[in-house]
Parts: C-alpha cells; sequence; structure tokens
C-alpha cells in the first residue's frame, strides 16, 4: 500500500517552496490538486516545470465556490460529498502507489487538504509537508515586520460578520485578514468601523510575478480581488536604534 503526501507550496513563487516539496513533487507518479471547474488551479501552475514526464493528474475540481451561500446548509453539503468522494479515491489509488496532493500556502493553516486529512485517518497512511503561509509571503512583500514587541496577532476571516470583525479589529496589534474577495467590502467597512483603514493594506498574489501592494484607501472599493491579504502592521515595542 501506498501513501497520501500532502505538499504545502507556500504562497506562490515556488523558489519559496522547501526542498522536501520540491523533492516530492519532482518524485511523484501521482499528482491530485484542487481547482475551481475550467480553471487550471492555483496550485497546479505553481508546480508548472516540476513535475516528471508520464505523471498521471487528478484535478479535483470543487463543485461549488461562490454560487452558493458559504454558511447555507446546500453549499455545506456540496462540499461535504466532495470532500468524501475524493477521500475514497485517494484511498483507491494508495492500495498500489503514493498519492502526492498540492497545498498552496501550508495545508494544515486553512488549507482544503485538511478535509481530506481527517476523512483519511485509519484508513491510509498522511505524511503532511509544511509549507510558507500564504500571509509570511504576503507581510514580507511589504517590506515591514508585521509584529513588534509583545503585538498580538490576530487572523480573520473576511467570512465573518462585520460586527464581529470589527470587535477582533479593535483589540488586536496586528491584523491579517483572509478570504477577502467579494467580502472586501464588508472588511473595509469594518477596518473603518474600528479606525485601522488608514493603516491597512492590500497584497494581491504576494510572491507572485505580478503581485500588487497598495494601501487599502487607495483601492476602488469595486476592486475586490480573489487572491489577496488585507494587512494592518503592529507597532508595539521596538528596540531603540543607536543614533
Amino acid at each position: 500500500m501506498g501513501k497520501v503526501i500532502c505538499a504545502g507550496l507556500g504562497p506562490g513563487d515556488p523558489d519559496l517552496m522547501s526542498l522536501r516539496a520540491a523533492r516530492a513533487i519532482g518524485a511523484a507518479r501521482h499528482v491530485a490538486y484542487f481547482r475551481k471547474a475550467g480553471r487550471p488551479g492555483q496550485a497546479r501552475r505553481i508546480v508548472e516545470g516540476m513535475l516528471a514526464a508520464g505523471v498521471t493528474e487528478y484535478p479535483m475540481e470543487y463543485p461549488v465556490t461562490t454560487e452558493l451561500p458559504f454558511d447555507g446548509e446546500d453549499y455545506r453539503l456540496a462540499l461535504a460529498e466532495f470532500y468524501d468522494n475524493w477521500a475514497d479515491r485517494l484511498e483507491t489509488l494508495c492500495q498500489s502507489d503514493d498519492v502526492l496532493v498540492l497545498c498552496e500556502g501550508d495545508p494544515f493553516f486553512y488549507g482544503s487538504f485538511m478535509h481530506l486529512h481527517s476523512r483519511l485517518q485509519g484508513r491510509v497512511p498522511v505524511e503532511v509537508i509544511p509549507g510558507i503561509t500564504g500571509m509570511t509571503g504576503c507581510w514580507t512583500a511589504t517590506d515591514t515586520p508585521i509584529t513588534w514587541g509583545d503585538d498580538v496577532l490576530t487572523v480573520l476571516m473576511g467570512t465573518l460578520p462585520e460586527d464581529d470583525l470589527v470587535q477582533h479589529m479593535t483589540t488586536a496589534d496586528a491584523l491579517v485578514v483572509m478570504k477577502t474577495g467579494r467580502n472586501l467590502p464588508r472588511v473595509r467597512r469594518a477596518l473603518e468601523r474600528a479606525g485601522r483603514l488608514d493603516a491597512a493594506w492590500l497584497v494581491e498574489r504576494g510572491t507572485m510575478p505580478n503581485q500588487r501592494i497598495a494601501r487599502l484607501v487607495d483601492v476602488d472599493a469595486a476592486d475586490c480581488p480573489y487572491f489577496a491579504i488585507v494587512l494592518v502592521h503592529g507597532h508595539g515595542r521596538r528596540p531603540e536604534i543607536p543614533e
């Protein structure tokens, strides 16, 4: 029997991938990756030119993305069935060989692979290769430390209710807001209510060739890029710099 290996690909730049992940990708004979129907998939783009000749690819196409409310029962059931079916398929493939699953960022940090990992426990061996998170790549792209001294960093999902966002944004020193996209107007309003909009940055496609870094207050309200993270840097206790 083989095993399922999930390789964390990092924030997008292939050069920021770990050596262990790169070796696993180059040696894989079966590679699965998530993607939206009709799209090549961000994970697949990251490993372009790294796969061995003759590799068998398994695109795992989401049944829904933004077509249904994410907190609705139909959305939950559709994704649950999707993950159930792919866990079954991966288990079958592992009867004869290893299967590599590609995952952007770090698999255990809001990665889609977590849903397969929980379903595969006790059924097949699973190995997870960690990766640099997308938010790490984004805050590094701003050329400014995200935290100082005893700053508290809070990671939020843009899908949260606006009042919840405001509460967290008001109490945290440094902020990372993920899953922006069409949720960006809500995130902007929450930051403004919390008095932090002027300090917020939008980083789109961080570490990739077409990355964009802009102050959120300067971004058009109708501009809601999908691959983007909102950042607010901390300003805690800092070491003094001798003059």
